[in-house]
């Protein structure tokens, strides 16, 4: 099983940069999304997309233009899971989850805190709650898979600057222990379980030509519950994509 998860940044723009081949190419068999900015009724390519073998489930927020997740699979879900119960969250869109006979996966999109401290605030509470559904949902759905962006480095090597990013939102010492925790209570770095190399991220500034001098961060993952841990084949980070400030992760599951 072929799994990415990709922040598009809007998935309309990404589209305008011929997204739809890149999904052809990637021949991924689930592909979550993140920062959709966009329900299903101003997708003009929904056709495409069904035409790949997809089925796409969306989640977008109340507000337009704003946050919401989305799964794409070539195989059916036994079910479909909008939100987690929790209104502040699923009013953004922020998780969905798809249950298939061999695992369950969580497309999800955490909160920024960058704009300010009432968002940082937010983004706390949302950590907090988190933690205590995917607990729950991990006693449900031992093999789980939760991909998506978690606006956190987890480690300095995941950053390309972290001494002057220390008092930075999504480098700030309580978010990586958060991390580091989540991660303790079940959850596989996928990406780092086999590469444990420095320089591989997943977003760049727009400014400052981070991107080309990789001056990133890598805030996005495929955490995979330990049950799965048997199963890891392959993981990367997909550079070449150029749709979005963020890039494509890539996990290979064997299922």
């Amino acid at each position: 099983m072929k799994i990415i998860t990709y922040n598009v940044n809007g998935i309309r723009a990404a589209m305008r940069k011929d997204w739809i081949n890149w999904l052809k190419e990637s021949d991924a068999d689930i592909v979550c999304l993140q920062e959709i900015k966009a329900s299903p009724d101003q997708l003009i390519d929904l056709l495409l997309i069904e035409g790949l073998g997809y089925e796409h489930y969306w989640f977008p927020a109340e507000k337009k233009g704003y946050s919401g997740t989305a799964i794409l699979t070539k195989r059916s879900p036994k079910h479909v899971e909008y939100g987690c119960g929790i209104e502040a969250y699923d009013k953004e869109g922020r998780i969905i989850r798809a249950d298939f006979e061999e695992l369950s996966i969580i497309s999800a999109y955490f909160p920024s805190g960058s704009s300010g401290d009432a968002r940082q605030d937010f983004k706390y509470q949302f950590l907090d709650d988190f933690r205590r559904y995917s607990d729950k949902l991990l006693t449900e759905f031992p093999s789980l898979v939760i991909s998506g962006d978690y606006n956190i480095c987890h480690r300095a090597i995941d950053i390309h600057n972290p001494k002057s990013n220390a008092n930075s939102s999504g480098f700030l010492p309580e978010e990586r222990a958060w991390m580091e925790s989540f991660i303790n209570s079940g959850y596989i770095d996928t990406f780092r379980h086999l590469h444990p190399e420095p320089h591989q991220y997943t977003w760049w500034s727009y400014r400052a030509n981070a991107r080309a001098k990789n001056l990133g961060w890598r805030i996005d993952y495929n955490m995979a519950s330990r049950a799965l841990e048997g199963r890891i084949k392959q993981a990367a980070i997909l550079t070449d994509a150029l749709h979005s400030d963020h890039c494509p992760v890539f996990l290979e599951l064997d299922c």
